[in-house]
């Protein structure tokens, strides 16, 4: 979510953080349906990064979201570096590298996902255009370097601007060069997070494989379909990947917390200020002994952000974070979420899906989670191709979907949101591949034709 939260009641015990994200548990029937998608702006002269300053930058596109939408500025300086809908519906942020993100309003149904989608592109061309701003659906910038990306006035960057190239290779690109695409799904009690967290975390390489577009970096083929997925593998391993504990029996919301606790954190927010608590752990500042800030205790906001900073495959707050997927054109972004409703909304689909990857173990997640950044639908796992197990994933998920039922004004219900998926697999081949025969066909070695094909 793009606010940091602001609680500043502070912590007494352990059972208040578990007790934090066990607030998430819902009703089926208050099941909701998050979207949150990320894209890249770009300057329609010349395909350059768009900097925050000036009449015709990322700022100036806030300001004018702003007034067309009347939603609430969020400020850090005298910056805006976001806006949200204080009725409860969406909010729209900025990444380090100006990527401009709409976390949407939690819905229904896909219908609605798709509805607002719809209204926030038309919303955002509105402003963008005059100022010369286009927009690009893809995993990763395929023709910047890093140094020419202007870098978003947000503080919270900053610290981790710092801290990112002492943990990993890739922390930067993640943070400057990455679009994604991300769903977020409730349970119902403790074991239906389980159920859904394991599922989920087996299954996210489908997602990765399904969404993978980021097989250019500046310019020239990366040996990859989701560099934006191979990234993740070297950004920060402490707060990233698989989790395999999640398979362990004694898996629950303490176990998580337990994880989370051991966390490095990157900053500590007090009234405007960041401080910089890099590499320390939560458990220590919950006992009292950060080094930045002795003797002083977190609070419920401390943790709430401490962990939207944690970036495992699927991310436990008080909902699931589906987090596998390479940002994409906006007519395949409403698959997303319609795969993975049919997938966790359904329980024939979720026990069906449960069955594909119960005998899994971690080192066969883990490997075929390393080797579908490279290889997509042609990984492997128990001798089996990622291609069969997607097919059989989209067949479960459209069953879903259909026994669902939820209908639009037409009488259709939300499986028809699969068909760019379904596309991908009668081909047999990624978006990635797709672009890359581009690439080496009409696109006459060029990733620029890519600013128009696929271009909000």
């Amino acid at each position: 979510m793009a606010r940091d939260q602001i609680d500043m009641t502070p912590l007494q015990s352990r059972d208040e953080l578990v007790a934090w994200i066990e607030a998430g548990v819902k009703p089926e029937s208050e099941f909701r349906i998050g979207t949150e998608h990320e894209k890249t702006p770009f300057t329609l002269e010349g395909r350059h990064p768009v900097p925050y300053e000036g009449a015709k930058g990322i700022g100036a596109l806030l300001e004018g979201m702003k007034l067309l939408l009347g939603w609430e500025p969020i400020m850090e300086r005298g910056n805006i570096i976001g806006l949200y809908d204080v009725t409860g519906g969406g909010a729209i942020s900025l990444e380090p590298g100006g990527q401009f993100e709409l976390s949407g309003a939690p819905v229904e149904t896909v219908h609605q996902t798709q509805s607002e989608l719809m209204a926030h592109l038309a919303q955002v061309r509105e402003i963008a255009t005059p100022l010369g701003i286009g927009f690009l659906g893809l995993g990763m910038t395929p023709s910047w370097s890093r140094a020419q990306i202007p870098v978003m006035p947000k503080g919270r960057y900053k610290i981790m601007r710092n801290y990112m190239p002492k943990v990993g290779k890739y922390g930067l690109d993640m943070m400057f060069r990455t679009c994604t695409v991300q769903t977020n799904l409730d349970f119902s009690s403790e074991a239906d997070m389980v159920k859904k967290l394991r599922v989920s975390l087996a299954l996210q390489p489908i997602a990765t494989a399904l969404f993978a577009n980021s097989p250019f970096t500046e310019g020239k083929p990366n040996g990859f379909l989701s560099f934006r997925s191979e990234i993740w593998r070297d950004t920060d391993n402490a707060r990233s990947g698989m989790i395999p504990f999640a398979f362990e029996d004694g898996m629950g919301f303490e176990r998580y917390v337990d994880y989370a606790l051991d966390v490095p954190m990157y900053f500590v927010k007090r009234g405007e200020e960041y401080i910089d608590v890099s590499g320390s752990s939560f458990r220590d500042f919950f006992a009292g002994n950060n080094k930045i800030l002795p003797g002083e205790r977190p609070t419920l906001s401390d943790w709430a952000n401490h962990l939207s900073t944690i970036f495992p495959e699927v991310r436990l707050k008080r909902y699931l974070e589906m987090r596998g997927a390479d940002g994409v054109p906006w007519g395949r972004l409403t698959a997303l979420p319609a795969f993975w409703v049919g997938l966790l909304y359904d329980n024939d689909s979720l026990d069906g899906a449960w069955d594909i990857v119960r005998h899994w173990t971690a080192p066969e997640r883990q490997a075929l989670r390393d080797d579908v950044p490279r290889f997509g639908f042609k990984a492997r796992i128990k001798d089996r191709y990622l291609f069969e197990i997607a097919k059989e994933c989209l067949v479960l998920s459209h069953a879903g979907l259909r026994r669902r039922g939820r209908i639009d004004h037409l009488g259709r219900d939300e499986s028809r949101f699969l068909e760019p998926l379904e596309r991908i697999i009668e081909t047999g081949r990624s978006p990635a591949e797709e672009m890359l025969e581009k690439f080496n066909g009409p696109w006459n070695g060029s990733v620029e034709p890519a600013y128009q094909e696929y271009a909000f």
